[in-house]
């Protein structure tokens, strides 16, 4: 018998995945980039961008309940479009987390960790993965156990910066009518508004990731949707106040020129050591290598098992139950992308190579509608995934040219690997059709050859064909019996 995934993930290990996910690294250098094309009020693209991410999380909430399975958006859009279109967005989410998990193993090897201690940046990136996919190959479960304790690290530093903005407002030293500033040089309000919103909305990429471990969860129907929203509204709420209190504590230029905007809160605050940040921050990254991994190798093992990526993807560890090459395969590429990228190199496509992903998932909602799936899965209005398609195509407006240079590279290769697939699909339906088209032709040639034939000493007249049929039934019964007795459940 085939060996599946072991079903341990409950709701709270679910929520903290996603909100660790969320809550990446990014959030620690993102709030100055904001405040760059926005103005003062962080807080409000920050919002805004919560919004449109919702909108695409409902999608994802319907399908992962109606489908609970490894795979994820690719399985979604399989189902939905065919397997070309599956393993070209497949592609695009495999390509983004490998990329990530490369990304975030350079910057773990970077500025926050040599400011503790100075190690050679090649052998931290080797020991760093390698000790990711050793725990990711222990097991689901002691590898989200890692991650509730990393996440609530992280958390516990983005609610102390919150704590200290809050005490510089507080004693009067804060300017709360930055709060409302809105727009720059180089927008005017609704532009500059806009302008921020693409950025923030990076800050809530991570959710999508969690829909690979549907195969895992222990009652998807009930955990993912209560986790998924629990967890956005989490981090929506951190983010909107981590905004407020940056831009209200520390002034905008000071902030947009910081490659450390939080750290800037810390020291206007006082009374917290600098040093703390860089733990915090080589824990958030650590923390989001190591959720994109599970959820790379879990992709892959989908892909594999639809048929779309080779099927050694979709070996699983008998005792441990995880997908162990797929782990194995997934992190070697990060190594190689990790080894030979530097990390703004690696992170600009990802944006983008999820917006086509997203894209494709609302659209796969409102055409799986007519399918019935899981019962009593979770459902929402029709209207969601048309404005969640909607917003995806407007942030493909606001992709900045160099980067869709470098995405469409990527995206050239997805659009390959489909048309493999759709060949390779083609071929196997004419195959199928073939077999179904020979096998009632033999079946009516065995009918005519049995009517002709005519046993041994002529036709039995009927009280010979009794006989014969008693004598026959009596021969046959003790084979048929050893036969039926011979045979053994599958294991």
């Amino acid at each position: 018998m085939a060996v599946v995934l072991k079903r341990a993930v409950t709701t709270p290990l679910l929520y903290f995945f996603i909100l660790g996910d969320v809550l990446g690294a990014g959030v620690y250098v993102l709030v100055g980039a904001v405040a760059g094309k926005s103005g003062g009020a962080v807080w409000l693209p920050l919002a805004l961008a919560l919004g449109l991410a919702t909108l695409t999380a409902g999608s994802y909430a319907e399908l992962a309940t109606k489908y609970p399975r490894a795979g994820g958006s690719a399985h979604y859009v399989n189902t939905a479009f065919g397997p070309a279109a599956g393993s070209f967005i497949g592609f695009c989410m495999l390509a983004a987390g490998v990329v990530s998990v490369g990304a975030l193993a350079r910057g773990f090897a970077g500025d926050y960790l040599q400011a503790l201690v100075s190690l050679p940046t090649l052998a931290v990136i080797v020991v760093f993965l390698v000790l990711l996919a050793a725990l990711n190959i222990r097991g689901i479960k002691e590898s989200l156990g890692a991650n509730v304790a990393a996440t609530l690290v992280e958390l516990s530093g983005l609610l102390l910066i919150i704590g200290l903005g809050a005490w510089v407002i507080l004693r009067g030293d804060a300017d709360l009518s930055r709060l409302t500033q809105v727009g720059t040089a180089d927008h005017g309000p609704f532009g500059a508004v806009l302008a921020g919103t693409v950025l923030a909305f990076y800050s809530f990429v991570g959710f999508e990731t969690s829909v690979n471990l549907a195969e895992e969860v222990k009652d998807p129907r009930r955990s993912y949707p209560t986790a998924l929203f629990g967890a956005l509204l989490t981090a929506g709420v951190v983010y909107v106040l981590i905004g407020v209190v940056a831009s209200a504590a520390v002034a905008t230029d000071q902030l947009t020129q910081s490659s450390g905007p939080l750290l800037e809160v810390v020291r206007i605050a006082g009374g917290v050591p600098d040093w703390l940040f860089s733990v915090i921050a080589l824990v958030a990254v650590a923390n989001g290598a190591l959720l994109t991994g599970i959820m790379s190798s879990r992709l892959a093992y989908g892909m594999a098992k639809d048929g779309l990526l080779p099927p050694v993807l979709s070996r699983v560890l008998p005792n441990r139950r995880t997908p162990w090459v797929a782990i194995l395969a997934t992190s070697a590429v990060s190594l190689i992308l990790a080894l030979t990228g530097e990390v703004d190199s690696l992170a600009a496509t990802l944006v983008l190579l999820l917006l086509f992903v997203f894209s494709s998932v609302n659209a796969a909602v409102l055409v799986l509608r007519r399918e019935e799936g899981e019962p009593d899965h979770f459902r929402i209005p029709t209207i969601v995934p048309w404005l969640g398609l909607a917003s995806c195509l407007f942030l493909f407006t606001r992709i900045e040219g160099e980067v869709w240079v470098r995405g469409l590279i990527l995206v050239a290769l997805g659009l390959v690997l489909a048309v493999i697939n759709a060949v390779r699909s083609k071929r196997s339906e004419m195959g199928t059709a073939e077999r179904q088209r020979r096998i009632p032709m033999a079946e009516k040639k065995d009918i005519d050859d049995e009517e002709t034939r005519e046993p041994k000493g002529g036709r039995p007249g009927p009280s010979d064909e009794g006989r014969d049929g008693g004598m026959a039934t009596r021969e046959l019964a003790p084979e048929l019996t050893e036969t039926e007795g011979a045979q053994e459940p599958p294991d």
